[in-house]
C-alpha cells in the first residue's frame, strides 16, 4: 500500500516548527559503493549506521525526503520500556528465559537514548517519567498484576502503583481511576534527537543523501540499491523504511498496516499553568486499546495525541477534533486554542510484536514497531550492527517471533482492520 507523502497534515508539525534544519544532505546523484547502504534516515537506521561507522565500515544513508520525515521525527514523544504488545506474546512463541531477554533489551532502549545524547551532545529535551493510567475499573484493576509482574518475571523494579490520593499530583484530571509509574522511561522532542543522529552519524563518515528514495532493490552477495538518479554497490542493506518503502520489498509489507495516529500542539500555556496539569512532568499515556496520550513540550505546550485512522483517509478538521479529546480530558483546557496538528503513520503488526530479520544472508529488515518504537528502534538498529559486525544473537532472538500476513489481501485488509478496531473500541467503551 502506497503512503501520499504530500498529505497536509505532515506540514503542520510543532515539531517541524520548533527545530533548525542546519545541516544539508545532497541526493544521491552517481554510482558508490560502500560496505552497507542503510534505506530510511530514521532512528532506527541511523542507530545502526552509527555503530557500524564506529566499528570501521563503509555506510551511505538513503532517505527519500528528509532526515527524520517520518515516524522518527513525528511522534509522541514517549520513549518507552516494553513492546506495543503484552509480554505474554512473546512468552507463548519464545517461552520465559527468551521473553526476559526481550524486555531487557528495551530496557537498554531506553538507556541508548541517554547514552547517545551525552555522548554527542543532542539536546533532545529529555525528561524521565511515564505514567500508565487506567480509564474503566477493569483496566484499574490489571495495573497491580502488570506491575508485580514486571518486577517478578522481568526484574524490573522501576515501576510502583499511583495511590488514587496522590493521582492529582501527577494528572489534574478526574478521568482516571488509577495509574503506575515508570520511572525508567521518559520523553523527548523526537526530531531533535534524530536530528542528532544524523550529525553524529555525518561526523563518523556515514554518507548521508536527502530526496534520494529508494526505487529497486537487487540482492545478490554485492547487492544494488537503485535511486532514480544514482546508486549504491554494497555487501549489506538494511530496510529500515517501515511504511514508506513504496513496494520495495512487497513480501514484508504484507505483515505490516500503516495505522494513522495524530498528535495536536497548543498554544503556549505558560509555566505555572503548564504544571498545574501534570506537576510532575511525566507524560502519560491510559491504557485503552485505542489511547490518549500527552506530556508537556519544554515552552509549556500541551501535545495532545490520541486519535488513529485504520483506514488511511486523513480525518477532518482535525485541530477540532483533537481539542476536543484534550479538553476531554483537561477541562481547564476550554480556552486554549491549538497552534499545530499534524499526523503521520505507525507500521502495525497482527500481534504487535516487532518484526525484524533478513529477507537474504546480507539484506536486513526493521520493522512492525506498532507505535512503540521510539526507544525500541534505535537499539533494534544496534542489533543489525551487530549482526553484520558477526555477533546475530539478539536479532536473531527477534527473529524467532513468527508474523503473519493481515487477511484479505491488497484490496480487502484495511477494511477487514477497520472493522476489527470497532470491535475493540466498543471494548473499551464497555470497561
Amino acid at each position: 500500500m502506497k503512503i501520499d507523502g504530500d498529505d497536509p497534515l505532515t506540514r503542520n508539525s510543532y515539531y517541524e516548527a520548533s527545530v533548525q534544519r542546519t545541516d544539508k544532505y545532497p541526493a544521491l546523484q552517481t554510482d558508490i559503493a560502500c560496505d552497507v547502504c542503510v534505506i530510511g534516515a530514521g532512528l532506527a537506521g541511523l542507530s545502526a549506521a552509527i555503530d557500524l561507522a564506529q566499528s570501521g565500515f563503509t555506510v551511505a544513508v538513503l532517505e527519500g525526503r528528509q532526515i527524520g520525515w517520518g515516524a522518527s521525527g513525528r511522534n509522541g514523544g514517549q520513549a518507552l520500556v516494553g513492546l506495543a504488545c503484552d509480554m505474554q506474546v512473546v512468552e507463548r512463541q519464545l517461552g520465559r528465559e527468551a521473553a526476559r531477554r526481550v524486555w531487557d533489551t528495551t530496557v537498554e532502549s531506553v538507556q541508548l537514548i541517554r547514552d547517545r545524547c551525552r555522548e554527542f551532545a543532542i539536546d533532545c529535551e529529555w525528561k524521565d517519567g511515564f505514567v500508565a493510567a487506567a480509564v474503566t475499573p477493569r483496566r484499574a484493576a490489571a495495573l497491580a498484576p502488570w506491575v508485580e509482574q514486571l518486577a517478578r518475571d522481568y526484574g524490573y523494579g522501576q515501576m510502583r502503583l499511583i495511590d488514587r490520593s496522590e493521582l492529582p499530583q501527577w494528572i489534574a484530571s478526574p478521568r482516571y481511576l488509577a495509574a503506575a509509574l515508570d520511572s525508567g522511561s521518559g520523553h523527548m522532542h523526537p526530531l531533535k534527537y534524530t536530528l542528532g543522529l544524523a550529525r553524529a552519524a555525518a561526523r563518523l563518515g556515514v554518507k548521508i543523501f536527502e530526496d534520494s528514495r529508494a526505487v529497486q532493490l537487487r540482492p545478490g552477495r554485492l547487492a544494488e540499491v537503485r535511486t532514480a538518479s544514482g546508486s549504491v554497490h554494497c555487501s549489506h542493506v538494511l530496510l529500515a523504511g517501515n511504511v514508506y518503502l513504496d513496494g520495495l520489498m512487497p513480501s514484508l509489507q504484507r505483515r505490516i498496516m500503516p495505522v494513522g495516529t495524530f498528535i495536536a500542539a497548543s498554544r503556549q500555556l505558560g509555566a505555572e499553568r503548564a504544571a498545574q496539569l501534570l506537576p510532575r512532568g511525566a507524560a502519560v499515556s491510559d491504557t485503552q486499546f485505542v489511547l490518549d496520550y500527552f506530556r508537556l513540550s519544554s515552552d509549556h505546550r500541551m501535545l495532545f495525541g490520541g486519535r488513529v485512522s485504520y483506514s488511511t483517509i486523513s480525518p477532518p478538521r482535525l485541530p477540532e477534533a483533537m481539542r476536543r479529546r484534550m479538553v476531554g480530558v483537561f477541562s481547564q483546557l476550554r480556552d486554549v486554542s491549538i497552534e499545530f496538528a499534524w499526523g503521520g503513520y505507525v507500521d502495525i503488526t497482527m500481534n504487535r510484536a516487532p518484526d525484524f530479520g533478513r529477507v537474504a544472508d546480507n539484506v536486513y529488515y526493521l520493522q512492525g514497531f506498532s507505535g512503540h518504537g521510539l526507544a525500541l528502534s534505535g537499539l533494534a538498529g544496534r542489533m543489525v550492527a551487530e549482526a553484520i559486525r558477526g555477533t546475530a544473537s539478539r536479532l536473531d532472538l527477534f527473529a524467532r517471533l513468527e508474523h503473519r500476513n493481515f487477511p484479505g489481501g491488497r484490496w480487502m485488509r484495511t477494511p477487514l482492520l477497520v472493522l476489527a478496531m470497532a470491535w475493540y473500541r466498543l471494548r473499551d467503551l464497555i470497561g
